[in-house]
């Protein structure tokens, strides 16, 4: 299908391809930056007035598959409600920019984060257990982790074994 100048990828905003640079922006260890593309394409970000809303025309609660560059439909979404980048879009920020990842039953924990968050909390529940994850980032970095604890126990590697245990467990995180 071809689509008109400044659609899609021609020239557009496409969507699939802004998460990915999330991802890379994160792995290559630039938290500021993949945070501030990950803000960039959030829909609530193009619906902030009624101007924007009526500009791109789409709910403000579902990410759109493209962002129009067209001169003609500068700043109008489209194919919200059927487009992939939602899931990647949550995956990415989940995973690559709160580093929080469920690998062969383990959690796994690699945030890429802001310099400027100075903490931040994920719970997660698995079957009848409670995991209260807090990271604290008082050295302003984006990544490496200092040291981690669970329990209260010193951890040597950045992953803790899922376990069906009736706990609420406490994973502390220091970068």
């Amino acid at each position: 299908m071809n689509y008109p100048k400044g659609i899609r990828e021609n020239g557009g905003q496409y969507t699939h391809a802004a998460c990915w640079v999330i991802m890379a922006e994160a792995m290559l260890g630039f938290g500021d930056k993949a945070l501030e593309i990950a803000q960039m394409i959030n829909p609530i970000e193009h619906s902030k007035t009624r101007e924007d809303a009526k500009k791109f025309k789409l709910e403000p609660y579902i990410i759109e598959a493209d962002l129009y560059a067209n001169k003609d439909m500068l700043g109008q979404g489209g194919w919200n409600w059927y487009t992939g980048s939602s899931g990647w879009y949550y995956r990415i920020v989940l995973e690559n920019i709160l580093g929080f990842k469920i690998e062969n039953g383990y959690i796994k924990l690699e945030p890429c984060i802001p310099k400027e968050w100075k903490e931040y909390e994920i719970a997660y529940k698995y079957k009848s257990s409670m995991y209260k994850i807090k990271v604290f980032n008082k050295n302003n970095k984006n990544r490496e982790i200092e040291k981690m604890f669970f329990n209260g126990e010193k951890v040597l590697e950045n992953r803790i074994l899922l376990e069906d245990n009736f706990k609420i467990n406490l994973i502390e995180i220091f970068l």
